[in-house]
């Protein structure tokens, strides 16, 4: 097993809270770190037939059934969603710190009525695939960034050395839509919905712009909208959302869309190979999906929400991620080649100068071989990201 960044934090929130639900996409690894960290407490996984059906037909006989006197795993929680009620009854009985660790592969919490169910009683963590420390620390990092695009992070990929991410990701996508697609949006035509996942791999690092997706795909705009919330709420995609503070009124405020997984992303755009990566008029885009994603799994590792933007204004100019912290905004550009230029600093030059004492240490990521710290910029080969981490410490 991959030891995961996240567990710390997982022991941490169960001395503290009756609930710890994780939270992440199908095969992140949830399942196998949450046995992992509490291994003397009882697994049961919600997708088991009978599990499901006494769960939704008994509540109180199916906790009375797996109670012992350490906790309870219930994994996929989301196939149940009623049971919430019950646990939260069984919580305020019993009073006990870490007793139910649940996990989920949709962002159920999105439901208002299951947050306030369990509100204060539950910590959240979210665990996405593979960070890129977790694949250091194994040794198992790919030998260039094509091949850390065209991979993934997504465990099993790793866990099976002979295992082809061209093999895995199609059938990982086909299980998603027949199984969570039709089980959140009972979406009665997958072939159009898996074709507006394409469209959407297609746009990667561009702003979002839901009446193109619908014109193109054939759909309405209502149903458009609908299939980006669903994408979001089942791991597939995010949306990073634009600064418009100050500095300037003459910005634009339409996010930007990315992929959790550069892995899922490759095979949507149909890549079969890393070298495909390397050629490709989207490989610019695919880089900054997967660094904006390894970037919020920093702050997602340690249980924290990530602060994150991107700015542009209608000029032209633009820095492709802001980090808020402490008070402070750090930008940070994304650069695809390996050659240090001395155009990759004019943009946060530039932003540095409007936002003023505001601004923090500027930083650039960029696919090359050496690491450099600058007077102005700290400059980051892809495979020292994680050095962004200093921010989080000042």
């Amino acid at each position: 097993m991959i030891k995961r960044d996240l567990e710390p934090k997982l022991r941490q929130m169960a001395q503290q809270f009756p609930v710890v639900a994780v939270l992440g996409p199908r095969q992140s690894g949830k399942t196998t770190l949450t046995q992992a960290t509490f291994s003397n407490y009882k697994y049961v996984s919600l997708e088991d037939f009978d599990a499901y059906n006494l769960a939704n037909s008994d509540p109180r006989a199916f906790l009375a059934l797996h109670n012992n006197e350490y906790g309870i795993i219930l994994d996929e929680i989301q196939n149940t969603p009623e049971l919430l009620s019950y646990i939260q009854t069984e919580v305020d009985r019993t009073q006990k710190n870490g007793f139910f660790v649940i996990t989920g592969s949709q962002n159920f919490l999105l439901n208002k009525a299951i947050t306030q169910t369990l509100a204060g009683r539950v910590a959240i963590l979210t665990l996405l695939p593979l960070a890129l420390s977790e694949l250091k620390q194994a040794d198992m990092l790919p030998a260039d960034s094509n091949n850390m695009i065209f991979q993934g992070s997504y465990p099993r990929v790793y866990a099976h050395h002979n295992l082809s991410p061209a093999d895995w990701y199609p059938n990982y996508i086909r299980t998603y839509l027949e199984r969570d697609v039709r089980q959140i949006k009972n979406v009665s035509d997958l072939a159009t919905f898996q074709l507006f996942m394409k469209l959407c791999a297609g746009r990667i690092g561009q702003l979002l712009n839901v009446s193109s997706l619908a014109n193109d795909c054939g759909i309405s705009l209502t149903t458009a909208n609908a299939w980006i919330s669903l994408l979001q709420v089942s791991y597939i995609i995010f949306l990073l959302q634009p600064h418009f503070k100050n500095f300037s009124k003459r910005l634009v405020k339409t996010p930007k869309l990315y992929f959790y997984d550069t892995g899922i992303a490759c095979f949507l755009l149909e890549l079969e190979s890393a070298k495909q990566v390397a050629t490709h008029y989207l490989r610019g885009g695919l880089f900054e999906s997967y660094t904006i994603a390894e970037l919020m799994k920093l702050r997602y590792n340690v249980g924290r929400i990530p602060h994150y933007y991107f700015w542009r204004d209608k000029m032209g100019h633009e820095v492709d991620c802001i980090i808020g912290h402490g008070g402070k905004l750090f930008p940070v550009e994304i650069k695809s080649g390996q050659t240090i230029s001395q155009d990759y600093f004019e943009e946060l030059h530039y932003w540095s100068n409007l936002a003023g004492d505001e601004a923090g240490r500027n930083y650039c990521i960029y696919t090359g071989s050496e690491s450099q710290n600058r007077t102005l910029v700290s400059v980051l080969k892809w495979q020292d990201l994680e050095k962004i981490n200093e921010i989080f410490t000042e």
